[in-house]
């Protein structure tokens, strides 16, 4: 297979949440090009999960790619940039896609002796697709039900042949943010005959930021972010509605758990101090990424043994990746794999570096023997 193509394809075509028909049309095409003698295939909304037979499997070792873009308008002036306005692989899901399918190629050409099942799951930036795959894995798919499992994100901080993760910890327990603020509009002139939710969402966002400074304790961690304020139509009108949109990142769900609290008893706070009616919608909220140990260990020594391979020992971070849901159930390790980009996840301009696509899949495949 052509990786690099095939991840130039991908990024032409990016498509959120449970919305990427394209993108499963295009790697179900890709999948059938393979010999399918040791291949079973099943499709799960717009997801595939695809099972390799082993030589002489006791196990079943799992392999998880997250295939959706994100609602951003791509910047990056590439010959492939995004045909679907408004819409770019902004966090790298093109190179986690083409790295799945070439490890597939790897698998038929060179078999494990334990089976392997690589899921392609749609919806990882929201509003989750990991949950309902695994429910539908237990459920109605126990065969493909993997006894461990393994991940990757891209770091556009760390150069190609680098992988960074550690035991326990890695990714923070995360919740969206969306409260509404409903007051009473009206003329400009005649503002002590309205309840003005610009102003009340103002107070609002400067209160929230309080919660973490004044209610978590200091040797703990959590992140509180109102990514966006809207309120209002024109200058001369007093706002009747306004919208914070944000994010919450915490380490453990008790933290988690203590900032609703307050965001919930400030809100009410707010209703009274301005006459208005506020609502509360937590959105997607994802579970922390919690490595095995031991499986984090042995990846850690496997890594630093294999040519071309830098292994580093990464501190957690505030990140979000619903790959949380599995490690909850399932022995697993996810880690950061160096792509050596000027710019960041989820910006316009993130365009990794694919030589990684030349040395992931056989990494990948060369520790999956190990196992």
């Amino acid at each position: 297979m052509d990786l690099v193509k095939i991840r130039r394809d991908l990024h032409e075509i990016p498509e959120i949440g449970f919305q990427e028909v394209k993108t499963q049309h295009y790697l179900l095409e890709r999948i059938s090009s393979l010999p399918q003698e040791k291949l079973e295939v099943a499709q799960w909304r717009t997801g595939i999960a695809v099972k390799v037979a082993g030589v002489n499997p006791t196990k079943t070792i799992g392999w998880r790619t997250d295939i959706d873009g994100l609602p951003i308008a791509e910047e990056t002036g590439l010959p492939f940039s995004s045909v679907h306005p408004g819409f770019m692989h902004a966090c790298g899901h093109d190179i986690h896609m083409a790295t799945a399918l070439g490890l597939l190629e790897k698998l038929i050409e060179e078999p494990l002796e334990n089976d392997t099942v690589v899921l392609f799951q749609p919806a990882e930036e929201g509003p989750g697709g990991a949950l309902p795959l695994l429910e539908w894995l237990k459920t109605d798919k126990q065969d493909f039900l993997p006894d461990l499992i393994c991940a990757l994100h891209v770091a556009p901080e760390h150069p190609v042949g680098t992988v960074a993760t550690k035991p326990g910890l890695l990714f923070a327990n995360t919740s969206e943010l969306f409260i509404d603020l409903h007051g009473k509009g009206g003329h400009a002139a005649y503002p002590h005959l309205t309840e003005d939710m610009a102003v009340a969402a103002a107070s609002l966002l400067m209160q929230l930021q309080t919660i973490v400074s004044r209610n978590i304790n200091p040797m703990d961690s959590a992140v509180l972010t109102v990514g966006k304020l809207s309120a209002g139509t024109v200058q001369n009108i007093i706002a009747e509605h306004a919208r914070l949109e944000g994010t919450i990142r915490t380490l453990n769900n008790e933290s988690m758990a203590k900032v609703k609290k307050r965001i919930e008893a400030i809100c009410r706070a707010v209703e009274e101090a301005y006459n208005c009616r506020v609502s509360i919608d937590y959105g997607s909220s994802y579970l922390e990424v919690d490595n095995d140990a031991v499986l984090a260990e042995e990846f850690l020594k496997f890594a630093e043994t294999f040519d071309g391979i830098k292994a580093i020992r990464s501190e957690a971070a505030m990140t979000g990746e619903d790959f949380g849901y599995f490690t909850a159930e399932i022995p697993g390790v996810m880690f950061w794999a160096g792509v050596d980009s000027e710019f960041g996840l989820h910006h316009s301009k993130l365009n990794p570096d694919e030589a990684i696509l030349g040395i992931m899949p056989s990494f990948i495949h060369q520790f999956f023997k190990t196992l």
